[in-house]
């Protein structure tokens, strides 16, 4: 990376593989039925703390401090994936999603006192509240709608037992390809180190 390029970021909760799998296996049921939609490939699917967008290396290295500073000492966050929602509603969504739980309000805490501090980098806070969500997809079409949500509400039931703990923040680079952003990790941040 040229330290004079910008480059797309954003710092998010990477999901274990038995997580990818169960929502792959959720959208695999559901795929006839539900129109108007774009799939998030498997190995896009993470948990989003903080969108930067195109960003320098200098914003990287007070990023980088900001986080750091702020897991460290924090065990590990259990979460679990929830039933669906959409954005801006399930009534006509433009995007659907699994909710997430568990420890909640530790991780609501952790991204609130990040958002807070990086504002010293020149990052504003968020004007919407956070509301951890894993997407699974959006409308094909800018402004559209998807359609057939109700199967998705049918194919998921009790989501409550798929539990999952937090051992790190990870700083991802998304690059936008034809085919779908592509996420490549350029920190790891793991909690409770230090």
């Amino acid at each position: 990376m040229n330290d004079s390029d910008p480059v797309r970021t954003f710092l998010a909760i990477e999901l274990p593989p038995y997580i990818k799998d169960l929502t792959e296996d959720i959208k695999k049921r559901v795929m006839p039925a539900l129109k108007g939609i774009r799939w998030i490939r498997p190995e896009g699917s993470h948990i989003t703390l903080k969108f930067f967008g195109d960003i320098f290396r200098d914003n990287m290295i007070c990023i980088s401090e900001v986080v750091e500073k702020n897991v460290r000492g924090i065990a590990p966050i259990t979460l679990d994936v929830r039933s669906p929602g959409g954005f801006p509603s399930l009534k006509k969504p433009r995007v659907v999603w699994l909710g997430i739980g568990g420890e909640i309000q530790r991780l609501e805490a952790l991204q609130a006192t990040i958002d807070r501090d990086l504002k010293e980098c020149g990052f504003p806070g968020e004007n919407r509240p956070f509301k951890p969500h894993l997407t699974l997809g959006r409308a094909r079409r800018r402004g559209g709608t998807i359609y057939g949500v109700e199967h998705l509400m049918q194919a998921t039931g009790d989501m409550g037992t798929h539990r999952f703990d937090v051992r790190e923040l990870i700083l991802f680079k998304s690059k936008l390809e034809p085919g779908g952003a592509v996420y490549t990790p350029l920190s790891r941040f793991p909690l409770g180190e230090g």
